[in-house]
């Protein structure tokens, strides 16, 4: 039985954080970041069929292309997606009135939809990128057992080594998307690549405000690094943590991003809305299909 103050059911049954109950998500889950994104996304849906908001994490479920879809706003950062999924998952896959574990387990489709920054020349403000592979730069991963297992070490070990990765950093780990979701998303509007979840957006993306960072040449290595036949994409802060927890879990997980700016050429686009929404009609459809 999974104790009380390890999962903190509320009064009127529940999740701690999300304030959802089992009956109402979908198995198809769309993550944001900004809860107000959680309004154009189901702007799209025909009908609405629950609502709930709590914090940042607000979230709508209802039917597009008459399929349920839920989605749902994250804030920002992957300590925050340690909290959705493993509510999410609480909510799919736990009994909540004898709190054990069911014994046949619910995998959900989950597909982070956000806003990103380019770290390649060949990628221009306003594409959209899949994120084939996640780089943690969080360390969240590293708290649960059984991380070796779904990581890709030898990605791990060859970025460590040729980055001169400082100890006193958190130690990255490397995961994939779904291999399923990737295979029904993808098409020839995205480019595929690695992403680099950070656990900030100033001097964990290599940014100089006032504070001095401890690798100047952070983002130069970045950009010249390759493994095999990939490249570092793109620079975010949550993929990581919705690939490995999603892993570990069960789940399916995979990260669409529009790039909004190019950290190598110095371009960027305040006013991305129009695109933002071509890139969540996009996903939207692909899922349903």
């Amino acid at each position: 039985m999974i104790r009380p103050s390890e999962l903190i059911i509320n009064p009127d049954g529940s999740i701690f954080h999300l304030h959802l109950k089992p009956n109402n998500i979908a198995d198809n889950v769309i993550l944001v970041g900004d809860p107000a994104r959680v309004d154009l996304v189901s702007s799209y849906f025909t009908k609405i069929t629950h609502e709930s908001a709590n914090r940042e994490f607000v979230s709508k479920t209802g039917l597009y292309n008459n399929q349920p879809i839920t989605v749902l706003s994250t804030g920002i950062g992957t300590d925050n997606i340690d909290i959705v999924l493993t509510e999410l998952d609480a909510l799919v896959n736990i009994d909540f009135e004898t709190r054990e574990v069911k014994s046949e387990k619910r995998s959900l489709n989950i597909i982070r939809i956000g806003t990103s920054g380019g770290l390649q020349k060949n990628l221009p403000v306003n594409s959209f990128v899949i994120s084939e592979k996640a780089i943690g730069f969080d360390g969240l991963l590293n708290f649960y057992a059984n991380r070796n297992k779904i990581v890709d070490l030898e990605f791990e070990e060859e970025f460590k080594f040729k980055m001169n990765w400082n100890p006193l950093l958190a130690s990255p780990y490397v995961i994939n998307c779904s291999s399923k979701l990737l295979a029904k998303i993808k098409d020839e509007r995205f480019t595929s690549g690695v992403t680099i979840s950070a656990p900030g957006f100033y001097g964990p993306q290599g940014r100089v405000v006032r504070l001095d960072i401890i690798d100047p040449e952070l983002n130069d290595k970045i950009e010249s690094f390759k493994h095999k036949n990939y490249r570092i994409t793109n620079y975010e802060m949550e993929c990581s943590a919705v690939y490995g927890l999603s892993a570990l879990l069960g789940h399916h997980a995979l990260t669409a991003c529009l790039i909004i700016a190019n950290r190598v050429n110095k371009q960027a686009n305040g006013d991305y809305k129009l695109f933002m929404e071509e890139l969540i009609i996009h996903v939207l459809k692909k899922l349903t299909e």
